[in-house]
């Protein structure tokens, strides 16, 4: 009676703290390709962890301190077996996910078998906040099939605004994690770096369905993780097993069940209103896939591939076209399992794709039907990437593994109308483009981007000490380049009486005047960037029950200019990671944890383009004579110019030593996070965690000429000498916005160049702030066969003068190089809420299985609306230049109205609905509909926040106008069968 007794206890204790956290916090292991399990059981027991699918083994003894740990465990379901000194025997089945850690305890009180939970504890061993899923929890939730779209799950994370990584096609889709620019995350495909360096806002994908797990990392990661600020987003990939799988599977979303498109139209009382126009998205992909051994349990192979046969519609005010995209996608992956303690994995990947775009003009604004025929085009992105990781176990306690990769990202175009000027008239909404341009800019017909990356991690167990150290290199070579169509850019718009064009002209005619901005900008190169880092860490076990995670990071960048020399180049930044977790119980039931870490993010590409590239850049305004000309181009007719031409960019490229400040130093944040955890009866567990973030350097570039020479003339520099100063850092110095400036002047004295520190108060500008303070809590209960649910209430400030990496209040992606900190104008009253602040954020989604054949599942989001601004043409006193920015700084009609001052957008609710049906009759066999905006809300989430047109006083015809909407509703049917 006693030993059943004990049985059902321990049985009892096992269920209860037997829980996958998708959303718990969780260890790194190896980029997150590999997990671990870890437990408690008396010194002398030999734990073996098998996984018979794959034919993976791993064993250790048990030290005195009754603590073990298995590291660098394939994912994949185990059975870890225990034999105690005195002979017994005592099983549990645990999951290894990717990136995180399982728990399996042992005693001699009684043999204890568990089987069939294939779940994993909660990993009191790391402080990490991080949220995983796996492809079949994945398929349990009606979300759009992309990697953003499962991030957006976790809690904290925001979708970034539409225009941020927007190409000529598509709207950006890249998340804003932890009040971050969606910028500023980093993105990985087996343990190698995927994201698109040129300015962070892209990333390569291997095929939905390749997915086999994916992380979210949203704060505390260890310092095997850097160059993001944001979050972590890791993907690991399907697999061969020793048994052979495959599938077909084939996804349908028609346009005709898509919810309207939608047009802004402003009526009569001012406000903007929705109107309904034709067009949308026919959605049809297919996927094959195969995997299995070779030799059983040595070699294994799998691969996918993905069809698609994309079309989509859009009818705009002055033209429509057709989009169709037919590219194939594929996965392929191969694991040898050399011996028992080697192993060797290989993937190739490619989401390549070209997109084929007809364009006609359009005789009815937003009609179907059509006009004359303007033009074919053809966009390529993405790209090939190829990985090789080997992994040894060199003992039972010292592992080392190493990565290899080379990955490409294309972004080429070939546009037939490259000859044709891109014409809008601007004075009235919607705005109306004319001639025969199909795309605003051409990006070079060879942009390409190639990375070859390698890194090497260890961990080594003595004791009490489980150390992980490493290192990390990557290359990256870019190519890219953009110029406007027919070479330059014509805006009409109507300059208001009295109102001052940069060129100085001034509108004296007594009434309101149209104009003709012309604009030329061409830039371009092929540029290499470079960054390397080494990191350690001690993961002690200070007592049984408490694990102090002591890392630091030591990482270097190097960005070199179109000619290869090196004009930013820092070395050795440390960035100190401290972590603490406590099992309060000692049976990981309540996991107590800190965290406090610093996080640098490197120079993007788009610094080495923008900034040290030759760039022509330079404005004329002209009196509009009222009519276009009736031919292809359909030029404005143009009169007298007004005032003189604005130079930004004379076409030549500086040196290096004197575009940056030679004591530069990278942007970082800190960040300290304070959390519970607690598993609960019947499978639930429960969290909440505070979070606090400090970005405390930003990188960008400024151009306060003017207050440098005020400063040099009033400081004992001649006249001569203070115009060289003022003309040196006219062209934009990239420095650490805030503080002094290091400039490198040539006073053509025959000396060389001559370092000059300008102090900040003479730049005039403020410090950077960016904090996020956010309040998370989180409640989980995994899937057990028949049901699951999961959900989050996050609520958060994220407050500042800087967004970050690129500016959203204006669609900016310029990744360090934004407007912000050009000149003090444009920072004045810019300290508020920025635009990835969403007060309150409640998530829910979960499944259930109804009977044995049917299943349903939900996801549904509520969240708090944006804030507002008023952008307008700058009318302080604090520089003189910022005018020439246009409807750019925080002034509005003459006033400053400071960031977030003028409310916020409304709420969102998206509700995502899903039925499955796996008929008993043929087993494999699964038909699946998802609805994705149930209720097809169309809220809008960013408007047009610039409120001028030319000069103070001129309104916008498009302000407040929406830029982007909620997603329109869309309804998936899904046929598939595994076999």
């Amino acid at each position: 009676m006693l030993k059943k007794t004990v049985v059902a206890h321990a049985l009892s204790v096992a269920f209860m703290a037997s829980v996958v956290s998708t959303a718990a916090v969780n260890t790194a292991y190896a980029q997150s390709t590999t997990g671990s399990v870890s437990g408690k059981a008396v010194s002398g027991t030999v734990i073996v962890a098998s996984n018979p699918a794959i034919g993976a083994s791993r064993s250790v003894t048990v030290g005195k301190d009754g603590i073990f740990q298995l590291s660098q465990l394939p994912t994949g379901a185990y059975t870890v077996k225990a034999t105690l000194p005195n002979g017994t025997e005592q099983t549990e089945a645990v999951v290894v996910n990717a990136g995180q850690g399982s728990t399996a305890n042992f005693n001699e009180v009684a043999s204890v078998t568990v089987s069939g939970s294939l779940v994993s504890r909660i990993d009191f061993k790391s402080p990490e906040s991080s949220t995983v899923l796996s492809k079949a929890a994945i398929d349990r939730i009606p979300v759009a099939r992309d990697v953003t779209a499962v991030a957006l799950l976790a809690p904290g994370a925001t979708r970034g605004d539409s225009r941020i990584g927007q190409t000529a096609l598509r709207a950006g889709n890249v998340p804003s994690l932890g009040g971050a620019s969606p910028a500023e995350n980093v993105y990985y495909i087996n343990g190698f770096n995927v994201t698109n360096s040129l300015n962070g806002v892209a990333f390569n994908q291997v095929p939905f369905d390749a997915i086999g797990t994916q992380e979210v990392k949203t704060g505390g990661y260890g310092p095997e993780y850097g160059r993001s600020l944001g979050g972590v987003l890791s993907v690991t990939t399907k697999r061969g097993t020793n048994e052979w799988k495959g599938g077909v599977n084939v996804m349908y979303s028609p346009e005709s069940l898509e919810g309207s498109a939608l047009y802004p139209v402003k009526g009569t009382d001012g406000k903007w209103h929705n109107a309904k126009r034709a067009g949308g998205t026919d959605d049809l992909q297919a996927n094959v896939w195969l995997g299995g051994p070779v030799i059983k349990d040595k070699l294994f192979i799998f691969g996918l591939v993905q069809g698609a046969d994309i079309e989509r519609k859009t009818y705009d005010s002055s033209q429509q076209d057709v989009t169709t995209s037919k590219s194939p996608k594929y996965l392929l992956k191969a694991d040898w399992n050399i011996n028992d303690s080697n192993t060797l994995e290989l993937t190739a990947f490619s989401d390549k794709a070209k997109d084929k775009v007809d364009t006609w003009k359009s005789p009815n604004q937003y009609g179907e039907q059509k006009g004359d025929f303007k033009g074919h085009d053809d966009y390529t992105t993405g790209g090939e990437n190829y990985i090789a990781k080997y992994t040894s176990w060199l003992t039972d306690n010292f592992t080392v593994s190493g990565i290899y990769g080379v990955g490409r990202y294309n972004r080429k175009s070939n546009i037939s109308t490259a000859d044709c000027p891109y014409i809008t008239d601007r004075r009235v909404s919607p705005v109306l483009q004319y001639g025969c341009a199909t795309t605003t800019s051409i990006d070079d017909p060879n942009a390409n981007d190639e990375r070859k990356a390698f890194r090497l991690d260890a961990e080594w167990t003595i004791g009490d000490h489980g150390l992980r150290f490493g290192m990390d290199n990557e290359k990256y070579k870019v190519v890219n380049g953009t110029f406007y169509p027919g070479a330059d850019n014509y805006r009409v718009t109507t300059l208001a009486s009295g109102g001052t064009l940069a060129g100085g002209y001034t509108n004296n005619t007594g009434a309101s005047q149209d104009i003709v901005t012309v604009r030329r900008f061409i830039n371009g190169g092929a540029f290499e960037t470079e960054n390397s880092a080494y990191y350690i860490e001690d993961n002690w076990q200070v007592t049984k029950n408490v694990v102090a995670s002591l890392g630091v990071r030591n990482e270097s960048f190097t960005n070199k200019n179109a000619s290869g020399a090196t004009f930013i180049e820092v070395k050795n930044t440390w960035a100190p990671r401290l972590g603490l977790t406590w099992d309060v119980s000692g049976n990981a039931e309540t996991k107590v944890f800190a965290n406090a870490g610093r996080y640098y993010i490197p120079v993007m590409s788009n610094t080495n383009v923008r900034l040290a590239g030759a760039e022509t850049d330079y404005t004329d305004v002209y009196a509009f004579n009222g009519s276009f000309a009736n031919d292809r181009l359909g030029l404005p007719a143009m009169g007298a110019k007004l005032g003189n031409t604005v130079v930004s960019g004379d076409g030549t490229a500086g040196d290096p030593r004197s575009v940056v400040d030679p004591n530069i130093k990278p942007m970082y944040q800190d960040e300290y996070i304070v959390g519970i955890q607690r598993a609960l009866a019947n499978r639930w567990v429960v969290g909440g965690k505070l979070t606090y973030r400090k970005l405390k350097r930003v990188m960008d570039d400024m151009c306060n000429g003017p207050g440098a020479e005020q400063w040099a003339a009033a400081n004992g520099y001649s006249a001569g000498q203070a115009a060289t100063i003022g003309s040196t850092v006219d062209h934009c110095f990239l420095y650490n916005p805030g503080g002094d400036l290091t400039a490198n002047v040539d006073f053509d004295d025959g000396k060389g160049f001559t370092r000059v520190v300008i102090p900040s108060s003479a730049l005039g500008f403020p410090k950077p702030e960016r904090t996020f303070k956010a309040l998370e809590l989180t409640f989980e209960r995994p899937w057990d066969g028949k049901w699951s649910l999961q959900g989050s209430y996050v609520m958060a400030f994220s407050k500042g003068n800087t967004e970050g990496y690129v500016k959203s209040d204006i669609g900016q992606d310029d990744a360090g190089i934004s407007q912000d900190w050009d000149f003090p104008g444009l920072m004045e009253g810019s300290n508020g809420y920025l635009p990835n602040d969403r007060r309150h954020t409640f998530k829910i989604f979960g499944a259930y299985q109804l009977a044995d054949e049917w299943r349903v599942g939900s996801n549904i989001v509520v969240q708090s609306g944006r804030p507002k601004n008023c952008l307008g043409v700058y009318n302080g006193t604090l520089d003189e230049v910022s005018v020439d920015y246009g409807s750019s700084s925080f002034y509005c009609n003459g006033v400053l109205k400071p960031r977030g001052s003028q409310g916020r957008l409304a709420w969102t609710t998206e509700v995502g609905v899903q039925a499955t049906y796996q008929p008993k009759w043929q087993k494999g066999l699964s038909f699946q509909v998802d609805v994705l905006n149930l209720f097809n809300e169309r809220t809008t989430t960013a408007i047009d926040e610039q409120a001028e047109a030319a000069a103070v006083g001129s309104v916008s015809a498009t302000y407040m106008r929406p830029v982007s909407y909620q997603g329109a509703r869309k309804v998936r049917f899904t046929a598939a069968y595994e076999f």
